[in-house]
C-alpha cells in the first residue's frame, strides 16, 4: 500500500526502516546491505530525505552516518502510515493464504 504514495522503491525502504525504527543510525553501505540495494541509489536518496528534514547526518571520521529526525514535522504521522501499511501487508497476505 505504501508503494502507492512512496513511488520509489529505494525511497520507500529507506522511509520504512528509519520510522520503524528511529533510533537506528548507518552509513550508506550499511543501509544497502540491510536493505539489498546499489549503494549510489541509497545515497541519492538519503540526500533527498536529509534535504527535506527526514532525515540528519553527522561525519564520523570520512563516513557519513545517516539518522531520523525525530522532530520532522511529520514524522509521528509517516511512522503510524509505516506501521498500518505493514499491518495491512500481514493481513493480505493472511487472507490470501487462507483461501
Amino acid at each position: 500500500m505504501l508503494d502507492v504514495f512512496i513511488t520509489s522503491r529505494v525511497r520507500r525502504k529507506i522511509v520504512v526502516v528509519y520510522a520503524k525504527y528511529p533510533d537506528f543510525r548507518t552509513h550508506v553501505r550499511g543501509l544497502a546491505k540491510l536493505i539489498k540495494e546499489d549503494p549510489g541509489n541509497i545515497q541519492r536518496e538519503l540526500k533527498r530525505l536529509e534535504k527535506v528534514g527526514f532525515l540528519t547526518s553527522e561525519k564520523q571520521g570520512n563516513t557519513k552516518i545517516y539518522s531520523t529526525n525525530k522532530q520532522f514535522v511529520i514524522f509521528k504521522e509517516l511512522q503510524s502510515i509505516v506501521i498500518k501499511s505493514q499491518q495491512q501487508s500481514t493481513r493480505l497476505k493472511r487472507t490470501s493464504s487462507d483461501l
